[in-house]
């Protein structure tokens, strides 16, 4: 049949059974938004900035194990993406960015809101296209939406032409599980370029048995769970795994989730702001077993010293990820999932109750001072776990809230936190609430922000009030930014510069001004009266917690030192 560019979008979006898209118009994506009037199966959210739409795509993503769909327009629109396309790259998100950009003909002249942004994006998409022409589109968007989710996942551009979004071309659809069979796809399959971006390598079967012998050989082994375990749902297969090698499980920020934080074995958080004992464990262990890490400056400190007593084995999807920040003695390519099967089919249950007493000396959570005075920490989210579902999902910006968080709460599915790992991104929090709660209408999903991130993005309070989504925001309110105020005491000597937010808004009344409830909490007791009311409202609702000035996130061991060389304990 003959379709314009964009009806044959939309097609393929139906192909890959998406109903739900973050997006911004403008003009150079109007046809595409002209075409959507007639796919009412697919609901749009209109954020309040394409940024927004870009977290929440990714929120949704992380949240589901779905592809997430964001749309922008060409110059300013698109270009508003890239902190969002940089924060899905650097945690393995599959998102398709799918923007429009000035007709072909008008390229390279510097027309009006014209940008290269596939040139942009380059270093931080897995894959990134410009297609020129209608009857190219459809290839394109079944390739994109493969490669998203492949291998390890990412995020993937398509800038389409304005002209291509008007020209008809003959489409025909064509069922996802055939896509490979014919054009890019099937081509990209035949050369088995880039084999991990689309077909994960097969673990090498000697690879396993040495993994093996290793386990079998180590006296005090340690595992890390590891951000692969969450995106490829390998939660199942990894509690298998830790329980039969009996070891104690340090679990990485991005790795939350993958393996239940109530279970025995775990040591809880590890790296600069990790448990005493996960860091101590990782310290004087002799095998290491790393799933799904790729031992981040945040987690390896000083790579030179990082388990320098153990052989270390890293299981990754990712050979790029081999020896990238700490030399290994031994790895394992392929899914996570599928390699741990493995080695639990070739190994038997193991007893390490010596090294398991050992570790467990150390506690696994840092014990903040209580105050009768002030609001701390430790309080809200005692509060908050108390009080709200234990399936709560958990969506963050970055920050001391965000290392507090992930310290406390106990995680127990892939997906439950929600949180900027490797890029950082302050203002990330609300709009991957958004797409969280949008993909989990049945989850109760609280986001936790600062002060200082919350003023990024907190324009967003109109989408949960538009479509009514029930996000709960909270706030930990110091009235600085108080990660980087709490390195200016460590190690800056006290020495304060640019890190006071004494200043507006009000949240109570920004909240209001949405049309949304809100409220400010001195107490604990005023903490979980508002928390109550937020959940029983069944809407949108802001909590502004006041707590000290420095309230500070224990344990801290500062970057490029030995693990176990705690600053702040």
């Amino acid at each position: 049949m003959l379709l314009t560019g964009s009806q044959i979008l939309f097609e393929c979006l139906r192909e890959q059974e998406v109903d739900t898209i973050f997006g911004y118009p403008g003009g150079t994506i109007l046809n595409i938004y002209d075409a959507m009037i007639d796919y009412p199966e697919i609901t749009h959210y209109l954020t309040s900035h394409e940024q927004g739409a870009a977290h929440a795509a990714d929120g949704y993503a992380r949240s589901t194990g779905k592809v997430g769909v964001c749309f922008a327009t060409s110059g300013p629109g698109c270009a508003n993406l890239v902190t969002g396309i940089a924060t899905a790259y650097m945690d393995s998100s599959p998102v398709v960015f799918i923007t429009a950009n000035v007709a072909e003909n008008l390229l390279g002249k510097d027309t009006f809101q014209e940008v290269d942004i596939t040139g942009i994006t380059m270093p931080i998409t897995k894959w990134n296209y410009m297609v020129r022409s209608a009857d190219e589109l459809a290839d394109v968007v079944r390739e994109a939406f493969a490669i998203a989710r492949s291998g390890r996942p990412g995020p993937v551009m398509i800038d389409i032409t304005k002209n291509a979004t008007a020209e008809k071309a003959e489409f025909e659809t064509l069922p996802r599980e055939l896509h490979h069979t014919q054009g890019r796809l099937k081509r990209l399959l035949e050369r088995r370029a880039n084999e991990s971006d689309l077909k994960p390598a097969e673990p090498v079967m000697e690879d396993i048995e040495t993994a093996v012998r290793m386990i079998k050989e180590a006296k005090r082994p340690m595992i890390i769970c590891g951000g692969g375990v969450v995106r490829g749902r390998a939660d199942k297969e990894f509690k298998e795994f830790a329980e039969l090698v009996d070891a104690p499980v340090a679990i990485t920020l991005m790795g939350a989730g993958g393996f239940r934080g109530r279970n025995p074995l775990t040591t809880g958080m590890i790296g600069m702001h990790g448990s005493q004992a996960s860091n101590h464990a990782v310290d004087g262990c002799d095998l290491l077993i790393a799933v799904g890490c790729r031992f981040s400056d945040r987690v390896a400190l000083n790579p030179a010293t990082f388990a320098a007593q153990a052989k270390i084995i890293q299981i990754d999807i990712d050979r790029s990820e081999i020896n990238k920040n700490v030399i290994v003695d031994h790895h394992v390519i392929g899914d996570a999932g599928q390699v741990l099967a493995l080695l639990v089919e070739r190994l038997e249950q193991m007893d390490h109750a010596d090294w398991k007493e050992e570790v467990f000396k150390y506690p696994t959570e840092t014990e903040y001072p209580e105050s009768d005075k002030a609001l701390t920490p430790s309080q809200i989210t005692e509060s908050i776990a108390r009080i709200c579902p234990q399936d709560t999902m958990v969506a963050t910006d970055v920050g001391q809230h965000q290392m507090w968080v992930a310290q406390h709460f106990h995680y127990d599915y892939p997906g439950q936190l929600i949180t900027s790992g490797g890029f950082g991104t302050m203002g990330f929090g609300l709009g991957a609430a958004i797409g969280a709660k949008v993909g989990n209408p049945d989850k109760t999903v609280v986001h936790i922000t600062g002060d200082g991130c919350f003023r990024m993005n907190g324009n967003e309070l109109a989408v949960v009030q538009a479509y009514d989504i029930p996000v709960i925001t909270i706030i930990f309110n110091n009235s600085v930014l108080g990660m980087v105020r709490q390195w200016q005491t460590l190690i800056y000597h006290e020495r304060y510069s640019q890190t006071t937010l004494d200043r507006s808004p009000d949240f109570v009344k920004y909240a209001e001004a949405f049309g949304l409830k809100g409220r400010r909490c001195t107490n604990q007791a005023e903490f979980e009266e508002a928390l109550h009311e937020a959940l029983e409202c069944g809407h949108g609702y802001v909590i502004d917690c006041a707590i000290d000035t420095d309230e500070k996130v224990r344990p801290m061991v500062a970057g490029g030192n030995d693990i176990t060389s705690f600053l702040l304990c």
